[in-house]
């Protein structure tokens, strides 16, 4: 296996995703914080042609629609792009994986990704993609999770039966790897999330459609006895039962 490559069940995933797109945007408050963090990257989008890939629910993209842009909503799962556009998010959809956008070289100014890439399979596919539709001058705004993601959870799993429950997610040393071709900015950053308790945090994670597996099971709740377990082992501080992340945020320039 290359170094930026990940074995990944595409329908699967778009299927997790589906079935999460009601509920979504009641429980990803990590989400909008990391979306938050990559507005901060872009001074202007006013006029500006933007993809938002990966869009989900159109949170952001509805962002960019409502400060004056022109937003193409693209996402690999049709119940997330449903929601998009129920919500009136975008100017145009499409259903697409980032790792093959159909959309003419240079046709974009702005592309937007919000925590999308950790789920394809070739991440310098997924860049090269994204780095080939914005026009020159342009850029790629991204975010995904590296290596140690979920680690709490991870750990307590292993206590609990020694299997794996959390997708693997690459080192960031992989990830700037395969942003070497392109001029880029990229910024590792811990970010964790507390919660009341280990319940509530599972079910934020499979409200968002995050409890997927890339090796094709679904790591979601659990027999009662298992989960009292994994509850019982789960580690705890003042704030609350936590859960890491590490947070991948980068610009590709388009020269």
């Amino acid at each position: 296996m290359q170094p930026s490559t990940l074995s990944v069940n595409k329908s699967a995933i778009a299927a997790s995703f589906s079935r999460a797109a009601n509920s979504y945007d009641i429980v990803a408050a990590f989400q909008r914080l990391c979306g938050e963090k990559l507005l901060a990257r872009v001074s202007n989008y006013e006029g500006l042609k933007v993809l938002d890939a990966g869009c989900g629910t159109g949170f952001f993209s509805r962002r960019f629609r409502h400060a004056g842009a022109q937003v193409i909503a693209l996402d690999l799962a049709a119940g997330m792009l449903e929601k998009s556009r129920g919500n009136d998010s975008a100017d145009e959809y499409v259903l697409a994986d980032i790792e093959h956008i159909p959309l003419p070289d240079g046709s974009v100014d702005l592309c937007f990704s919000n925590l999308a890439i950790q789920w394809c399979s070739s991440l310098h596919a997924a860049l090269a993609e994204m780095h080939r539709v914005v026009k020159p001058g342009g850029k790629v705004v991204f975010s995904s999770l590296a290596q140690g993601s979920l680690a709490e959870l991870a750990q307590a799993w292993q206590q609990v039966d020694g299997k794996t429950h959390t997708n693997q997610f690459l080192a960031f040393e992989a990830i700037k790897l395969a942003c070497a071709p392109f001029s880029h900015d990229l910024h590792l950053t811990q970010e964790t999330e507390f919660y009341p308790d280990v319940m509530t945090l599972m079910k934020s994670l499979k409200g968002i459609g995050a409890t997927h597996l890339h090796q094709g099971r679904d790591s979601g709740l659990t027999s009662r006895g298992r989960f009292e377990r994994l509850a019982s082992v789960y580690p705890q501080q003042e704030a609350g039962f936590p859960l890491s992340y590490q947070l991948v945020t980068g610009v590709l320039y388009r020269e």
